[in-house]
């Protein structure tokens, strides 16, 4: 191979509201918005798609990205893949950081629902 990646520059995923998305992202994992931009459409296919792509910082280089594409079907279960596969994983300091976190998620997802 000719080339080596040097780091990947962010993960994108789908969402269902991109503002609510970002504010979550914000609130719950301190997470600092980047930037925003919406398109009509693909510039890879040309193909009229309007999207809201939204960026947030994730610490050391790490982006995260979301994709709120309204025109689309709407997100549902793929009956052929498991819940546990599809998720986004994230390092913490040590095993404490990481109760706390969970503690405070734990927390804050049940006053989100309320």
């Amino acid at each position: 191979m000719s080339f080596k990646i040097e780091k990947i520059h962010h993960v994108a995923y789908r969402c269902k509201d991109a503002k609510e998305t970002v504010e979550w992202y914000q609130k719950y994992l301190n997470m600092d918005f980047i930037l925003a931009f919406a398109e009509d459409h693909v510039p890879s296919t040309k193909a009229f798609d309007p999207y809201m792509h939204v960026f947030l910082d994730a610490g050391n280089g790490n982006v995260l990205a979301f994709f709120e594409v309204p025109n689309q079907p709407e997100m549902g279960f793929d009956p052929n893949t498991p819940n546990w596969v599809q998720h986004l994983a994230m390092k913490v300091k040590n095993r404490d950081a990481l109760m706390a976190a969970k503690k405070h998620l734990e927390k804050m997802v049940l006053m989100w629902s309320v």
